[in-house]
């Protein structure tokens, strides 16, 4: 048995945790992995899903789900609503968590209308959408001298088409901002555009537009980086872990199928200097891309939720960034404990991952073989349903995917 299993913090199993979702992500293995981790010390948790047959609705580790299918592009009041409906359902005060921007932002915004259903971090109320907000992240990240690829926020498709041509190409286009991104996506994630004519087929129509164009660092000369945190009150650190991407699906910028548990203080310290500054506190994810042409770690998205890979992270103690949440919003200490090695693979999706970089570079594919120590996405011996739903929902999405991808090169 490993460190990671004998040792295990002391979370009080007495305050419940509720999952909250705003939006459709049927596949993230985020939640699922949340659940886990409370579920396997004995804390009770809830989620809100998308709908009874989905991969965290039938985890053994619920104590109970809340099916409330919603877009982002709800009225406030309505998402409010819904938010303290399941808290009132579940009957007591519980540490809620958010899997996605907009439920960090309407946790924050409304926190003291759902205070007496939920323990929350105590954010500034502004200060979850402002990060989340690709162009406010830039800003902030100007205002306290953190560096980040030039990035900018064109109105329309002629101030896109300008952006290209000033920046050059490959070009980075993102989804501008909390609820915008779901109402109105102008790509479906992060998405390398090559030149002006893709550019152009990618944005056909003129019109008003919420999407972030940003400097490419090319691959060559960069690589990828993460840091999951959790702050207490004022930004002050309880639990910070840095990581190195290796692989992601799509490649080249989606999220992460590939990746290994780094100790690197310096960035550490960058990350945990920057949520001090800002006075964060809660959960966050941090994408870097370290610029080998000039040593610098370029920060180039803050969610201030937790991550999708989190689990890669834990330490000597048992600690993770949503227990060390709970620990701290139940007045109990987050141990101290250094950070394990450990790895982490997103099963199938790697496996596309791997595939289409073998075939882009015209080589065998890379690292395929198991690890030690790996933290999996959706297999795990101890609730094994999740990853039945999962396979049967993508049996034909998956291969979809993978035909797109070859198709565009």
């Amino acid at each position: 048995m490993s460190a990671s299993r004998e040792i295990l913090p002391d979370l009080d199993r007495r305050v419940p945790v509720v999952m909250v979702r705003i939006g459709r992500y049927p596949f993230s293995h985020s939640p699922i992995a949340a659940v886990r981790s409370f579920g396997r010390l004995g804390v009770p948790v809830y989620a809100v899903v998308e709908g009874r047959h989905t991969p965290t609705a039938v985890s053994r580790y619920l104590r109970g789900v809340y099916v409330r299918s919603t877009t982002g592009g709800e009225p406030v009041e309505h998402l409010v609503d819904m938010v303290r409906s399941v808290g009132r359902q579940v009957g007591r005060r519980s540490v809620a968590v958010a899997t996605d921007d907009e439920s960090a932002v309407l946790l924050a915004e409304h926190a003291e209308e759902l205070s007496p259903y939920f323990l929350l971090p105590p954010v500034p109320a502004d200060l979850p959408r402002r990060l989340a907000d690709k162009g406010a992240l830039y800003r902030i990240c100007q205002e306290h001298d953190v560096p980040a690829p030039r990035t900018t926020t064109p109105a329309d498709r002629g101030e896109l088409v300008a952006v290209g041509r000033d920046l050059g190409y490959p070009l980075v286009l993102k989804n501008l901002a909390p609820f915008s991104r779901l109402a109105e996506p102008v790509v479906g994630n992060s998405t390398v555009v090559r030149d002006e004519a893709e550019l152009l087929a990618l944005v056909p129509s003129d019109g008003p537009l919420s999407v972030l164009a940003q400097e490419y660092l090319p691959s060559a000369c960069a690589e990828d980086w993460f840091t999951h945190l959790c702050c207490g009150p004022g930004g002050e650190p309880l639990a910070v872990f840095t990581g190195l991407k290796e692989r992601g699906w799509p490649p080249g910028g989606g999220f992460t199928t590939l990746a290994r548990s780094v100790d690197n203080p310096e960035l550490a310290d960058l990350a945990a200097g920057l949520c001090k500054k800002v006075g964060f506190s809660g959960i966050a994810d941090l994408d870097w891309r370290l610029d080998l042409r000039d040593g610098r770690y370029k920060l180039v998205d803050f969610n201030p939720r937790q991550g999708a890979q989190f689990r890669l992270f834990e330490t000597a103690d048992g600690v993770d960034v949503v227990r060390a949440l709970h620990l701290s919003l139940t007045g109990r200490p987050v141990p101290q404990g250094p950070q394990l090695p450990r790895n982490f693979r997103a099963g199938r999706t790697d496996l596309l991952s791997a595939l289409a970089a073998a075939r882009s570079e015209r080589r065998p594919p890379r690292d395929l073989l198991p690890r030690r120590a790996t933290e999996r996405a959706w297999i795990c011996r101890d609730d094994v349903l999740p990853v039945v739903v999962e396979l049967a929902r993508t049996a034909r999405t998956a291969p979809r995917a993978f035909a797109r991808r070859l198709h565009r090169g």
